[in-house]
C-alpha cells in the first residue's frame, strides 16, 4: 500500500485511519448552519468536512425522473421530485471559498465532491484532494479530468461492479497514482438490512487486485460496526454522512452519524486501530510479568543428592518461572543428567544444577 498526504495528514496502513465528515445536503441551503456542522465535525474528531459542488441540470434530468412515473429506494420518501431536492442541496459557487475558510479556521480539511467539470475546477483550487461519486464511477472522461489534476482522488465504488471498478481505477492510475479506493454500497435507506450487503470483505478483493492503493470506506449505516471492520480489514479512509439532528428534513438526514455517535466511533477506531498492532508474534511488553506468574517450570518432586541420576519421576512443572528456570519442554533434554550438587523439593530446575 502506498503512502500518500491530504494536506497536512500523511495517510498509510501504519498510521491511523482518516474520517471525513460529509456534509453533502444536510447544510440544508443556509451557510451558517453549513458554518456549524463544519465546527462540530472538528469537535467530534473528525479529519476532513466534506461538501458536494453539482448544478441540478447537470447532475440530474428533470424529464427523466418525472417519465420514471414514481421515485426509487430512499427518494421515495422524499417529499419534493428529486430535480428540486437537487436544486435544494446544490452550493452556490461563491461559497466555497468561505467554507474553506471556515476549515482552515477550525483546523480541519476542506473536501468537495465535484459533479461536474466547472466544479471540478473549482474544487481544484480550493481541496486538497478530490472525491468521485459512486454514481459518476462509469463516466470516464470526468474521472480522467479529477485525475489529471495531480490531487490524491478518492473513488467510492458502490452499486459497481468488479468490471466497473478496474474501468475506473484503471483510467485513474494512468494518469494519477495517488488512489484512494473506497468500499461503498449506496443504500441510503438507513435499514438494518444494509449491513448484509455492505460487503466488507470486498476490500480483501482490493487488496489483491490494486495493491498500492489506499484502502477506504464510504459508508451509510447506522453505528460503528461497519467502520471497524474496515479498518481491520485495512482500510485507512472513512466517510461518513453528518449532521446535528437525524429527525431534520433533508435527503441525507437519516443515514448520517451525529455529533455523540461520531465521536464513539473515533474513539472505538483509535482502541481498534491500536490494537492491529504490526503482525509480528512476541511477549509484549505488558505480558511480561504475566508470563512470570502464568507459565510453568521444572520444579523437584523431592531432596536429591549430588551424583544422583535425575529421573522424569523426580520433575513436575508448576507455576511461576523466572529467569534460569527451565520451561517443561526441556523435560526429555535433562532427564538422566547427573546432580551437581544437592537440591530441594519445591524448587526450580535450573541449568546449573547438572
Amino acid at each position: 500500500m502506498k503512502t500518500l498526504k491530504i494536506g497536512n495528514r500523511e495517510i498509510d496502513k501504519d498510521l491511523p485511519p482518516f474520517f471525513i465528515a460529509d456534509i453533502a445536503a444536510n447544510h440544508d441551503g443556509d451557510i451558517d448552519r453549513a458554518y456549524k456542522l463544519i465546527e462540530l465535525a472538528k469537535e467530534a474528531g473528525a479529519d476532513a468536512a466534506k461538501f458536494q459542488n453539482f448544478k441540478a441540470e447537470t447532475i440530474v434530468s428533470k424529464h427523466g425522473f418525472e417519465r420514471m412515473g414514481g421515485q426509487l429506494s430512499h427518494q421515495k420518501n422524499w417529499s419534493k421530485p428529486v430535480f428540486e431536492v437537487y436544486q435544494d442541496a446544490s452550493i452556490p459557487d461563491d461559497w466555497t471559498p468561505r467554507l474553506k475558510e471556515k476549515c482552515d479556521s477550525v483546523g480541519i480539511e476542506y473536501m468537495t465532491s465535484p459533479y461536474d467539470f466547472a466544479s471540478v475546477d473549482l474544487a481544484d483550487e480550493y481541496s486538497n484532494c478530490i472525491k468521485i461519486g459512486s454514481g459518476d464511477i462509469t463516466w470516464i472522461e470526468i474521472i480522467e479530468y479529477i485525475a489529471k489534476k495531480s490531487k490524491p482522488v478518492l473513488l467510492a465504488t458502490g452499486a459497481s461492479s468488479m468490471e466497473d471498478v478496474q474501468r475506473a481505477v484503471s483510467a485513474i492510475l494512468k494518469i494519477n497514482d495517488k488512489l484512494v479506493l473506497m468500499q461503498c454500497n449506496t443504500n441510503y435507506t438507513a435499514d438494518k438490512s444494509c449491513f448484509d450487503h455492505i460487503n466488507l470483505n470486498v476490500l480483501n478483493t482490493y487488496k489483491q487486485a490494486f495493491p498500492n492503493t489506499i484502502l477506504g470506506l464510504s459508508d451509510h449505516t447506522h453505528g460503528n460496526e461497519t467502520v471497524l471492520g474496515a479498518i481491520a480489514l485495512g482500510a485507512r479512509v472513512i466517510e461518513k454522512h453528518f449532521t446535528d439532528d437525524n429527525d431534520r428534513n433533508g435527503p441525507d438526514h437519516k443515514f448520517s452519524m451525529t455529533p455523540e455517535t461520531w465521536k464513539q466511533m473515533v474513539t472505538s477506531a483509535e482502541y481498534l486501530f491500536n490494537s492491529l498492532g504490526d503482525g509480528i508474534k512476541r511477549v509484549e511488553d505488558n505480558e511480561k510479568q504475566t508470563s512470570i506468574v502464568q507459565r510453568r517450570a521444572l520444579y523437584y518432586t523431592r531432596d536429591i543428592k549430588q551424583g544422583e541420576k535425575l529421573e522424569s519421576s523426580d520433575l513436575f512443572p508448576v507455576r511461576p518461572i523466572n529467569d534460569g528456570e527451565i520451561p517443561p519442554y526441556e523435560i526429555s533434554t535433562i532427564c538422566g543428567k547427573i546432580m551437581k550438587h544437592d537440591v530441594f523439593a519445591d524448587t526450580a530446575v535450573k541449568w546449573e544444577d547438572f
